[in-house]
């Protein structure tokens, strides 16, 4: 284990630059609209462009790498990206900033194209399960780390915009120097969207609205946290908070989907994390722990919605299917990563800083209702059947499901499987 994070250790630490410059980048970019008092529907409409990037991005990011190659597509993709965070003050205009946040995410999900199809690269049956555990640990820790970044100078100020861009220029340097061998990056297939929502609507379900809240709280928890009063180290604190709690709840929920049926642990979830949405929307400055709790309680366990989601995705799944499966549940959950930011914002802008979390508790409830109807009206995948559990990360390429433990093997099963 030791000797295969060290042969990583350029695009591990290259992935650290990155997520963390990025992370704290999009906070900034968030307090720094909410400081300067504009609409939230008008924040939720520019951040949301993020998204929209990304998606573009894990789509056609593949035909430039092809024909670059993946150290010159990097140090473009990376490039780019900081040169967008420092125009961020240059050009302060909303339009602007839509246009930029567009841009990066388009630009990041280039940078993770090309080093998750590394780690794919290095991936065997004897270490896919620790490279994937290894991957997501230092995703969540650096995109937790990025918050805590906030308390480094002002966000009216130039220099955060200026330490965002030095982070994601850095990155450059670890993987431009690495001696590994590019890998080639096969194209992703895809199942076609309605296909795999006959064959498990409740997995479709869970990632859209998983992408729905993840991405709403990431580009308005900061509006949030700014309008009911919080200040910059607390901010950064509670944003920290929520990424960290996303990581620690992913173990205990993974080991209770082993061994209760998954379309039950995806609606006791979803009420769950709507009962711990409500009471956000219902708690003040005055009682910060218990706020900063809840909202933990909250993202962790909506964070969790999309592994269990893909879980129970693939146990209705021939082995051979499970990438393409993965790859359009990425593209559902970032569908709701489109739609999230602007409905949310829309509902703050009317019912203010509340209307973030009872908007989630809406959409959480939808989801339970969804799941509810669709154990009642289809059987159950007996619990001794059912994959080995994975806390599968969303924020991500379709290239990471290829490190899934669950593809170790393509093996066609002996009897068809019963469709969510």
């Amino acid at each position: 284990m030791t000797r295969m994070v060290a042969s990583l250790s350029a695009l591990i630490l290259s992935i650290v630059l990155l997520v963390s410059g990025n992370a704290f980048l999009m906070t900034l970019l968030g307090i720094r609209l909410s400081m300067d008092q504009v609409d939230p529907a008008t924040i939720g409409w520019v951040l949301v462009c993020y998204s929209i990037g990304f998606v573009l991005g894990t789509l056609y990011v593949n035909r430039i790498i092809g024909r670059v190659g993946h150290i010159r597509a990097f140090a473009v993709f990376a490039a780019v990206t900081a040169v967008a965070a420092l125009l961020y003050p240059v050009l302060d205009s909303p339009l602007a900033w839509a246009f930029l946040r567009a841009l990066s995410g388009f630009t990041m999900a280039g940078v993770l194209v090309v080093i998750e199809s590394w780690f794919s690269s290095r991936a065997s049956n004897a270490n896919r399960g620790a490279l994937f555990a290894v991957y997501q640990v230092v995703f969540f820790l650096s995109a937790a780390s990025g918050q805590l970044m906030m308390n480094f100078g002002e966000p009216a100020s130039f220099k955060l915009f200026t330490l965002a861009a030095v982070l994601l220029t850095l990155a450059l340097v670890p993987l431009s120097l690495t001696r590994m061998e590019a890998p080639v990056i096969d194209t992703v297939e895809r199942m076609s969207f309605f296909t795999l929502f006959r064959e498990s609507s409740s997995g479709v379900a869970g990632s859209l609205i998983c992408g729905v809240l993840i991405s709403s709280f990431y580009a308005l928890g900061p509006v949030y946290a700014t309008l009911i009063g919080l200040n910059l180290s607390q901010t950064s604190l509670f944003m920290a908070t929520a990424i960290v709690a996303a990581m620690l709840l992913a173990w205990p929920v993974g080991k209770i989907g082993d061994r209760v049926d998954r379309r039950r642990l995806l609606m006791w979830v979803a009420l769950v994390s709507a009962a711990a949405s409500s009471l956000v929307t219902v708690l003040g400055t005055d009682r910060l722990w218990l706020l900063m709790l809840m909202v933990g309680v909250f993202t962790g366990l909506t964070a969790a919605l999309y592994p269990i989601a893909v879980a129970i995705t693939n146990d209705r799944m021939e082995h051979h299917r499970i990438v393409a499966a993965s790859a359009t549940l990425l593209l559902s959950y970032g569908i709701g990563g489109v739609v999230g930011p602007v409905v949310m914002a829309k509902l703050v802008s009317v019912m203010g800083p509340p209307g973030l979390f009872a908007g989630s508790a809406a959409f959480l409830m939808l989801l339970a209702a969804i799941t509810y109807y669709r154990i009642r009206t289809t059987y159950d995948i007996p619990v001794d059947e059912q994959e080995h559990f994975v806390a599968a990360m969303a924020e991500s390429s379709p290239v990471l499901s290829e490190i899934d433990p669950r593809n170790e093997s393509f093996e066609q099963p002996e009897k068809p499987l019963g469709t969510d």
